[in-house]
């Protein structure tokens, strides 16, 4: 027989050895446990440390039977971002901004805020705070507030998940609303939404001690109603959001604006 098939007769009667690799499989299940966001190498190089004789050739076979390599998170390619300047819309409703704002409860426990404004009086639209904020809970608010007030022409902002989702990108088409996404790593280009993040972490965020998500919220709705009618905002003559668009953006003349100071 061997010679017919020109093989030697230790190859035809070579039994292969079953290894025990219970062992192994056992020490790589616990390391996975213990340090889930580590790789083969570094299991590996733990279990050589810890005095086991195994070879790394028999420990990965055994690594990926067990389903154990962790999934390589692939880099998201954005299309170009073109820098465009900023400008002062004329009219309210032709440019909103958008960013998120996070902070945490006394628990340690994180929030996230998703802000709003229009660009031309820099009036805050709305924020809403939640643990998670999702693309469909950003596209919710976003609903909401053209049903309250008017479909904008654009809508600024950077390129986080939220926004570049196939979603908010089939919404966008839907409302035929331009999405304008600033270039990575270029917060100034959505300067106006930055300046606000500031003055809404320092009245509010750095301010408190929240214990709830609903206190978080109830202070909120008290300081945002202060910065749309009472507070002034030095790049709107030291008018607030409100009364500057009142009197500069609805065609009240310059005699009437002693009427709406406060």
């Amino acid at each position: 027989m061997c010679r017919v098939l020109n093989c030697s007769r230790s190859l035809f009667y070579y039994k292969p050895k079953k290894k025990d690799d219970k062992e192994i499989e056992k020490a790589l299940i616990e390391k996975s446990r213990q340090h889930p966001e580590e790789g083969f190498w570094k299991s590996y190089h733990r279990l050589r440390l810890e005095g086991h004789p195994w070879n790394h050739k028999r420990v990965h076979r055994v690594y990926v039977a067990l389903g154990l390599p962790l999934r390589r998170k692939a880099k998201k390619r954005l299309p170009a971002r073109i820098k465009e300047p900023l400008e002062v819309p004329d009219k309210l409703n032709q440019c909103w901004s958008i960013d998120f704002t996070e902070d945490q409860l006394e628990s340690g426990r994180k929030f996230r805020s998703f802000n709003v404004i229009d660009d031309a009086n820099r009036e805050v639209l709305f924020i809403e705070s939640d643990f998670t904020l999702p693309s469909n809970r950003v596209l919710w608010v976003l609903n909401h507030l053209i049903k309250k007030r008017e479909r904008p022409k654009r809508i600024r902002m950077d390129n986080g998940p939220e926004f570049i989702a196939k979603m908010a990108g089939d919404w966008s088409k839907a409302y035929n609303i331009e999405f304008k996404y600033i270039q990575p790593g270029k917060p100034t280009q959505n300067a106006y939404i930055e300046r606000f993040n500031g003055s809404f972490r320092r009245g509010v965020l750095d301010t408190h001690i929240f214990e709830t998500i609903d206190q978080v919220r109830e202070i909120t709705a008290e300081w945002v109603e202060d910065y749309n009618y009472h507070r002034p905002h030095d790049s709107l003559k030291n008018l607030p959001p409100k009364v500057f668009a009142e009197i500069h953006l609805s065609g009240n003349s310059r005699s009437n604006e002693e009427n709406f100071i406060i």
